[in-house]
């Protein structure tokens, strides 16, 4: 078994999809698997137990990276693809892997067969793997809205890396387990079955008694829950968005020779000679030269810049006028703000007045303007993705859980975790704090990838947790109708495996290894909101939510309640008409 895990780990990295250049990703990866595997360990005591989830997960991984491979000859992918699907896959089919082993253990411990156990395992916490997993790949492709190609290609490449680790463990793990047996419990546990030892709680006494603790004390740790979520986040609102240059580079890595080289460049030429602005113009006549040749002089002595080429004059083509070229230099860096700013004085100020009403045409390009230009049709574009994804989830939410309130709770609580993960990643980024930590020497803007990329995944996973918690609420609700009692026992026994799932922060956090920086963004940027989501808002806040809210969170007006589908997570044996019987608000 151990060998199978180390052949997986080595399938994985070297099937990969559009080329990294990254000479740490490897190293990230390996760290991650083998973090994995001591968290499992030590949550499920068994070797075999540990492994299951990872082998699973490394021959889908396998699959997936093989048919992203192919799909990159015809799709186009940003460079850094392979290393967020192998950082999604791992994450996602881990952690849907040990939500079905843990119920199929937990099967087993009640006597169980193997076969009842993973029937049972299905039924349940399956129906919830297949639907959260489904929601992660349908946020995923709700960046083909944005319209940027390589991030269209990022989202089906990954929505493919989580599909497919989803598949496996609805199907290849469970046949694991039928192969293993027993044996995915620990020997304590099968003396136990041997001894006749079937009355095992599923829930857990700790979690039984902090869900108590949560529900009496419901206000004061709702407020300390969100306090911390508001300071987590309170950086977000100073993101600036924006491509980064080589004076962010790493000093420490081999990478370290773009940025001594970026610097020389500096020292002997000024900041902005790295990131010229290009100027170009369409001309039919000398007049239209003239006029071009005074809009580039005016832009080199514009506030902001400090430099402009003579024009560079390229006669006409077939089919094409000629074109008049310049050069015009930034004071300042690539990555700065006041580069920014520049470009958009130019667009908006110097050039219509040096036109003078000229018919000519001046267009201002180059990597920096490019740069600039798609960081802001990203952040354009970021509120109507945001509030697509949220809407769909509620909706989606409001036809499993049959209720209004839950939704709603459910996409306030997801935005809260994606703006501390935002919140985080400007705070060491951007401002510099404790970056030392994760390998950030420089500061500078956040990419305009990671926003939609981190929003899309973390909203996906967020709601995977939602559905965990909830679903197993929802059960004991159908069966008592009492809120505060099904609240406590659905926290009870999901508590430890919701935080055990916590087990992808340690993978996602291995990728702050990569030199990468839009990667190194993300894995910390993910493992910071899967700590906050597993230990303060599903643990804390969500209950505290719905202890405070009653009965109220199972309403659903009838008007509406008939014209949803019905759809159930938990094959709990209450009959169907029960789910539809309608609920008082006290």
């Amino acid at each position: 078994m151990g060998a199978s895990i180390y052949v997986a780990s080595r399938w994985i990295y070297s099937a990969r999809c559009p080329a990294s250049t990254n000479p740490s990703s490897s190293i990230s990866t390996y760290v991650g698997v083998l973090a994995a595997l001591i968290v499992l360990l030590l949550v499920f005591g068994s070797f075999i137990a540990a492994s299951l989830p990872l082998l699973s997960t490394a021959i889908a991984l396998l699959s997936a990276l093989s048919l992203i491979g192919v799909l990159s000859n015809s799709i186009s992918m940003a460079s850094f693809t392979s290393q967020l699907c192998i950082l999604i896959g791992l994450g996602v089919g881990i952690d849907y892997s040990l939500f079905i082993l843990t119920r199929t253990r937990s099967g087993l411990r009640r006597g169980l067969t193997v076969d009842e156990a993973v029937a049972a395992a299905g039924a349940t916490a399956g129906r919830a793997v297949l639907f959260a997993g489904i929601t992660v790949c349908i946020a995923l492709l709700g960046m083909l809205v944005v319209g940027v190609g390589v991030l269209s290609g990022a989202a089906i490449a990954a929505s493919i890396a989580v599909l497919l680790p989803m598949a496996a463990a609805l199907t290849l793990l469970p046949a694991f387990i039928g192969l293993f047996g027993r044996r995915v419990l620990t020997r304590r546990h099968r003396a136990g079955l041997a001894r006749g030892e079937t009355d095992v709680p599923e829930f857990s006494k700790r979690w039984s008694s902090w869900a108590t603790t949560v529900q009496g004390r419901r206000v004061g740790f709702g407020l300390a829950a969100l306090a911390v979520l508001v300071a987590l986040g309170a950086p977000f609102f100073s993101m600036r968005q924006g491509t980064a240059d080589y004076s962010t580079d790493p000093t420490t890595t081999t990478t370290t020779t773009t940025y001594r080289a970026y610097e020389l460049l500096v020292k002997g030429f000024a900041p902005g000679f790295s990131g010229p602005l290009q100027f170009v113009a369409p001309v039919y006549s000398q007049a239209d030269q003239a006029t071009f040749a005074t809009v580039v002089a005016a832009a080199g002595a514009a506030p902001g810049a400090v430099a402009a080429t003579p024009p560079a004059y390229f006669p006409a083509g077939p089919g094409h006028p000629a074109v008049d070229v310049a050069e015009v230099y930034p004071a300042t860096s690539p990555q700065a703000a006041a580069t920014s700013r520049l470009i958009t004085s130019l667009r908006s100020t110097t050039i219509p007045h040096a036109l003078g009403g000229s018919h000519l045409q001046v267009l201002v390009g180059g990597q920096t303007a490019l740069a600039d230009d798609t960081a802001s049709q990203l952040s354009s574009k970021l509120a109507i993705f945001v509030g697509m994804i949220v809407a769909l989830s509620f909706l989606l939410l409001m036809v499993v859980f049959r209720s209004l309130l839950i939704p709603a709770t459910a996409a306030v609580m997801n935005l809260l975790s994606a703006a501390a993960a935002f919140g985080v990643v400007v705070a060491v980024f951007q401002w510099g704090w404790l970056g030392s930590l994760v390998g950030v020497t420089h500061t500078g803007p956040v990419s305009p990838l990671v926003p939609i990329l981190m929003f899309a995944v973390l909203f996906g996973l967020s709601m995977d947790y939602e559905v965990f918690l909830v679903s197993r609420i929802q059960e004991e609700w159908l069966k008592r109708r009492d809120n505060s009692a099904t609240v406590n026992l659905g926290q009870a026994i999901t508590g430890r495996t919701i935080t055990a799932a916590a087990i992808m922060t340690v993978v996602f956090a291995s990728f702050t290894l990569t030199t990468d920086r839009t990667i190194k963004m993300i894995g910390l940027g993910m493992a910071t909101a899967i700590v906050v989501d597993a230990l303060i808002i599903r643990t804390v806040l969500v209950p505290a939510v719905m202890h405070t809210l009653g009965k109220r969170n199972w309403y659903l007006p009838d008007v509406i309640d008939r014209r949803l589908p019905p759809l159930r997570l938990e094959d709990d044996g209450v009959p169907r008409g029960d789910d539809r019987a309608p609920v008082s608000v006290a």
